[in-house]
């Protein structure tokens, strides 16, 4: 397929076709190169199809083959000409990551590693299929669904301040009559689990800070330690995901024949399975918010009893939590005019600037805090969103490094024990719920985080902050 290069970090898959704008790939050479070994380019080129799609399909730094979308695609659909497309915004609804700072440094902590991972380990379920400790009926799981954040704030698990420094302040109110029984039942043993995959929480450093300015902000400073949290809706997004595509394509046949792809259903603006959809996902994005915040309650917990302090006293505040994989009706500028569009953030991050309404109004003089965490053992990032992303790619930035070996490649080719192995040389230390994890994980298996980030920062699709590197990980 042709790959129009406009300039050095910008790709542009020409319009023809079934394409109704044409494709953009944000990467550099070397990332390119990465991308063109899966059906990348293709998905995204198919994204273009879709009805209502204004600008460009988008794929970021990260990009790599996904369920219809590419994971790290972006589309921006009219709220009256386009519609909701379940593969634009993935499987685990609101997979996302959040950051927590501290006032400890590494000498504070050092000699509290390895007692702090294996507490978190225990007092944290991961795992696949590992059921939490909270154990919810299913009515009972209706109350955070609808609620998000406000629940866990209600039932102790939150501080009064935590949700103005989540996305959406954690909360999407959403009407649960959307979703199945089947969802629910999968849902309220899950709650308060990290799961499989690529989910974590990990403990890290600031080794190096690029804009002190915004880092002072954002309240981070070289040699603090944080913590961050990576996990989504698990099984109940999955399963309101499922729900709704086997719906979809059985009610919109037609639309199904005309698509490039399939797994491009999409249920068109205005009717009423596009509605219901977007209740239910926004009652897995609940699900989410209400999963992680549990964990950094018990997080905070664990520090509490290792350390011997009071996680107030330990300065354990959220500085940020980021959606990955969710869809929102928001106002763009496009082409001179305000739309209101359904964009679609499959495996990206949004990245508003400095004095949009959206950020926390202690951030929105520098814009909103950006998370890109790294693969297991490499670093991760805070950057900053920007007036640029509004105008480059509605928004949006990379979600992390991308992957470029499947699974299955890396069970072939890799042993969990000698991924633990090489990171404890690089003293950093692991646990895991499986050794199958750590080899499905290993660093290897994706794209180098370091390259993804400079390319954001060089388009100015979110600009450099901070970089953590991680002391202990805990795996699922």
């Amino acid at each position: 397929m042709e790959l129009k290069k406009i300039n050095d970090m910008v790709w542009e898959i020409p319009k023809e076709g079934q394409m109704n704008v044409p494709g953009r790939i944000f990467a550099s050479e070397k990332l390119i190169e990465k991308i063109k070994g899966d059906n990348t380019i293709e998905q995204t080129k198919n994204v273009a199809a879709l009805p209502g799609i204004y600008k460009y399909s988008i794929a970021l730094p990260d990009c790599h083959q996904g369920y219809g979308f590419p994971i790290g695609g972006v589309a921006a659909l009219d709220y009256e000409k386009g519609g909701l497309s379940p593969g634009g915004i993935g499987f685990d609804i609101n997979c996302g990551v959040r950051i927590i700072r501290t006032n400890l440094t590494l000498s504070d902590i050092k000699p509290h590693l390895k007692e702090l991972l294996d507490t978190i380990f225990k007092n944290i379920p991961s795992g696949v299929g590992r059921a939490g400790k909270l154990r919810l009926s299913k009515s009972e799981l209706l109350e955070p669904l609808a609620k998000g954040v406000k629940w866990a704030v209600e039932q102790g698990y939150a501080w009064k301040e935590d949700p103005k420094f989540l996305e959406e302040n954690g909360s999407m109110l959403a009407d649960t009559d959307t979703v199945s029984d089947k969802a629910l039942k999968r849902g309220k043993e899950q709650i308060g689990t990290t799961g499989a995959g690529n989910h974590f929480v990990e403990i890290q450093l600031i080794k190096d800070i690029f804009n002190e300015d915004v880092a002072k902000v954002f309240g981070l400073e070289k040699g603090q330690v944080c913590i961050m949290i990576h996990t989504g809706s698990r099984g109940f997004g999955h399963q309101v995901c499922t729900d709704y595509l086997r719906e979809m394509e059985n009610k919109f046949n037609d639309i199904v024949s005309k698509l490039p792809d399939r797994e491009l259903i999409y249920a068109p603006a205005g009717t009423d399975t596009c509605a219901e959809y977007y209740e239910a996902m926004k009652c897995a994005a609940n699900f989410a918010w209400c999963n992680r915040q549990l964990i950094t309650h018990w997080t905070r917990e664990a520090f509490q009893k290792v350390i011997g302090q009071s996680a107030e006293d330990l300065g354990m505040h959220i500085v940020y939590d980021v959606c990955h994989n969710i869809g929102k009706v928001e106002k763009h500028k496009i082409d001179g005019e305000t739309r209101k569009v359904y964009v679609h953030r499959k495996g990206a991050t949004r990245s508003f600037p400095p004095g949009h309404e959206d950020v926390p109004a202690v951030y929105r003089k520098v814009g909103q805090p950006v998370l890109i965490p790294g693969s297991m053992g490499t670093a991760s990032y805070v950057l900053h969103g920007t007036k640029e992303a509004m105008n480059l790619t509605f928004g949006s930035t990379a979600h992390g490094a991308g992957r470029v070996s499947s699974r299955a490649q890396m069970l072939r080719t890799t042993r969990g024990e000698k991924v633990k192995e090489e990171l404890e040389k690089q003293n950093i230390l692991v646990r895991s719920a499986s050794w199958k994890v750590l080899a499905e994980e290993a660093p290897k298996a994706y794209k180098d985080i370091d390259e993804v980030v400079r390319v954001s920062d060089a388009l100015g699709i979110a600009k450099l902050v901070a970089k953590l590197v991680p002391l202990a990980v805990m795996k699922g």
